[in-house]
């Protein structure tokens, strides 16, 4: 039996839920049984902030997937692992001011000013919240073209979490380069010309595909 588009993409939301709220329920399943290591804060930490990067990323990656590929099917993921994404950032600053810092104001204000990382990931944070706060279809009519302008911001913020992951892991450079590779990557099948470029040869592609197809008898 197939699908009609509605069905698809209700069951593209609900998986895109599903695996959105995964490392979450890692997280309290780990809590429950005990299994965090000795460093529970470090390992919390990097775990909620790994997450948001994913599903950061992954929201980055769906208009490139069109563009290689044709799957508008996959649209509704974007605001879904682009606000999935920004739940996981504010546990990971809500780990940084309450669990690590014991929500000392002067010692935030200090990390963030004095450590590279904070400065960066709280940068980033910054960005993020606007575009979380206006990812309603509401705020995307009343806002029009500046909601455009707006969530483009979403790039940087994307740069700058990577770059907040290769600081705060120091010497351990392969996870987090391969982050800064596949997001470089997103970022330049976004530009125009290179863009239209990939278009036409999926297009050229396709066309070639069919004229090879053998004819129904």
């Amino acid at each position: 039996m197939s699908l009609d588009k509605k069905q698809k993409n209700k069951i593209i939301r609900i998986a895109g839920h599903v695996g959105a709220l995964i490392p979450l329920a890692l997280l309290a399943y780990d809590y429950y049984f005990g299994l965090f290591s000795p460093d529970f804060i470090r390992e919390i930490t990097l775990r909620t902030g790994k997450a948001a990067i994913v599903l950061l990323v992954l929201s980055l990656a769906i208009t490139p997937l069109n563009t290689l590929f044709g799957w508008k099917v996959l649209y509704p993921l974007r605001r879904i692992f682009g606000v999935y994404a920004f739940m996981y950032v504010a546990l990971h600053l809500t780990i940084f001011v309450y669990l690590d810092y014991g929500l000392s104001w002067p010692l935030i204000r200090e990390a963030i000013f004095e450590k590279r990382y904070a400065l960066v990931g709280f940068a980033a944070f910054l960005i993020l919240l606007p575009l979380a706060v206006t990812s309603t279809r509401w705020a995307m009519k009343k806002m029009g073209k500046k909601w455009t302008t707006l969530h483009k911001w979403v790039y940087l913020a994307a740069i700058l979490a990577v770059l907040h992951y290769i600081l705060l892991v120091k010497n351990a450079y392969t996870q987090p380069f391969i982050f800064a590779v596949i997001l470089g990557v997103l970022l330049t099948l976004r530009i125009g010309p290179i863009k239209q470029w990939v278009i036409r040869q999926r297009r050229n592609w396709g066309k070639g595909k069919k004229s090879r197809a053998p004819m129904n008898s």
